[in-house]
């Protein structure tokens, strides 16, 4: 069965069809999913909420751009929305906030599992910017606007995030360097 074919069964609601798609994308949404969410467990409970998601909403593809983007737009927007309503950003004061520092991290050798458990571990306001920023592309006006924060906000996140993140790492290395 082609995608397309299994698109327009999905519009049908078509429950074999659904699950066809659900094992074709599922580890793909899963990974976003995972970079949002601030455990494995709330991952799960984010993908069961794209996927429904999805299948309610499969109608509005139009077929521009890729069937696979649009999911991956929709899991976003899922999972944004959920953090959205626990209003979980502080306000900031654009005037205090830096240009955007780059924090360097030496990484050399940290396994993916614990990069992947240090980002979970940041607060929902970081991780959610964090990961929209330097996992997904988004510009922070776009984060802005996604998150209903100021772009001041979306910076002052980042900047704090990778702050966490740096000093993690640091700590990672201190207690596995072997020189």
């Amino acid at each position: 069965m082609t995608l397309d074919e299994l698109i327009e069964l999905c519009k049908k609601q078509n429950a074999t069809a659904q699950g066809e798609l659900y094992k074709q994308y599922n580890r793909i949404l899963f990974a976003i999913c995972l970079r949002y969410s601030p455990n494995y467990t709330e991952a799960e409970d984010n993908l069961q909420d794209a996927f429904i998601t999805i299948f309610k909403k499969v109608g509005q593809y139009n077929g521009k751009g890729s069937f696979e983007g649009w999911m991956k737009r929709v899991t976003v927007n899922t999972v944004l929305q959920k953090y959205r309503k626990q209003r979980t950003f502080e306000i900031v004061d654009e005037g205090q906030i830096e240009d955007e520092a780059e924090v360097e991290i030496e990484s050399e050798d940290i396994p993916l599992d614990f990069l992947l458990k240090i980002v979970q571990e940041l607060p929902d306001r970081y991780r959610l910017v964090f990961s929209m920023y330097v996992m997904d592309g988004y510009q922070h006006k776009e984060i802005a606007e996604m998150l209903g924060i100021s772009d001041g906000t979306s910076k002052s996140n980042l900047a704090r995030a990778r702050i966490i993140l740096k000093n993690k790492i640091e700590e990672y290395n201190a207690k596995n360097d072997n020189t």
